[in-house]
């Protein structure tokens, strides 16, 4: 979604929002008007008249040519650009579509005992769960005398979302052996993945793009340099408790908490000696949660009785559509109005609302669900 800023700049036309009646009318007053100034006569076309058809034929063609210009002009402007055009826009910002991205995780390799020197774990060593999907640890690693175990990072060996969601000890066969080595097993949620970077979203971020020449670490600058780093993230807060201290919050686009891996990532690339403000001690983190529940009862109106299935679906995907609207930004407020509003737009009569309670969340937290009763009350008079 294009940010405010962007999409609600007024809407431009570079034909003057000309219509095709515009250019039919057109043709037939200037094809009247030449026609009496050869024969001296007048010449009223009527709809069925052969020179009235050819006219507009000759219209539609015209117009579309009117629509070309229009879209060549827009294709210049940040909130209708899009494809290849976009690009070109971010190329002059010095900003570029961030590529698909792997998932990363943390993968714990444990040796059967403790050994009498150190195992090395190279490079590129593979492991997977069973379905033919791989991580490589992203550098060696070795495991100490006396010590049994090390977490080494990973990351997948296809880029985009495939690689998300692996649950923790999924990733439990080593593709690779290694003498030793007893048994592998991710210690977190693979996350991380993305596809290539969206339109909206790669716009938004050309859109921030002039703050990251500032080299007084503003908060735009800070937000457009975490998203730079990984096309699967979303809201970015960014906040500063005491002078020269940056606290930088984050959420993966469906509003997913970041693992500790990828908290490392983007800490890592803020710390890029080109990116951070030599006095800044930046510090990357999740946000923190406030629980809440969901327990709602609505009804539906008389007169529409007859709907009242597909009304009911719609309400549920309304309800889904809060949750997302609730959880995927940092310091929005818990508001049941919105979720009202949403119920009853989707054809509910009224709701009756238990939980949530209005609640006015601080910057660094964000709404977590825990548990959803959606009751359906039946059909009431309207």
């Amino acid at each position: 979604m294009l940010i405010n800023e962007i999409a609600n700049l007024p809407d431009v036309s570079f034909i003057d929002n000309i219509t095709l009646d515009d250019v039919q009318a057109g043709l037939i007053a200037d094809y009247e008007k030449k026609y009496k100034e050869i024969t001296g006569k007048d010449l009223q076309l009527h709809r069925a008249d052969p020179e009235m058809l050819k006219l507009y034929a000759c219209s539609i063609q015209l117009y579309q040519m009117f629509l070309l210009i229009d879209k060549g002009g827009k294709m210049g402007l940040l909130k209708y650009a899009y494809s290849d055009f976009l690009d070109y826009i971010g190329a002059f910002a010095g900003t570029s579509r961030l590529p698909a991205h792997a998932a990363k995780c943390a993968v714990k390799f444990t040796l059967s005992a403790k050994q009498a020197s150190v195992i090395t774990i190279p490079k590129g060593t593979r492991v997977c769960n069973g379905d033919a999907l791989y991580f490589a640890t992203d550098d060696i690693a070795e495991i100490e005398i006396g010590k049994t175990d090390i977490n080494v990072p990973c990351t997948c060996l296809v880029a985009g979302e495939i690689g998300n969601d692996i649950a923790i000890g999924s990733l439990n066969i080593l593709v690779d052996r290694l003498p030793y080595v007893d048994n592998v097993s991710n210690i977190e949620i693979t996350s991380g993945g993305s596809e290539v970077e969206s339109d909206d979203d790669f716009a938004n971020r050309i859109y921030l793009a002039p703050s990251q020449y500032s080299v007084a670490g503003p908060v735009d600058a800070y937000i457009y340099h975490t998203k730079s780093c990984n096309a699967a993230i979303g809201d970015v807060a960014v906040a500063s408790p005491e002078p020269g201290c940056v606290d930088v919050l984050f959420l993966l686009q469906n509003g997913d908490m970041p693992t500790d891996s990828l908290i490392n990532e983007v800490s890592a690339y803020l710390s890029d000696k080109t990116i951070r403000p030599l006095t800044d001690k930046v510090t990357v983190k999740k946000p923190q949660e406030q629980s809440l529940d969901i327990d709602v009862k609505y009804f539906i109106n008389q007169s529409n009785h007859d709907t009242a299935t597909a009304i009911q679906e719609a309400v549920k995907a309304a309800v889904e559509d809060y949750i997302t609207w609730q959880t995927s930004t940092i310091g929005r407020d818990i508001n049941p109005s919105v979720l009202i509003q949403r119920m009853m737009a989707a054809g509910a009569k009224r709701i009756e609302v238990t939980s949530p309670e209005y609640t006015v969340l601080a910057s660094d937290y964000v709404a977590r669900v825990n548990d959803q009763n959606i009751v359906y009350g039946g059909i009431e008079d309207d």
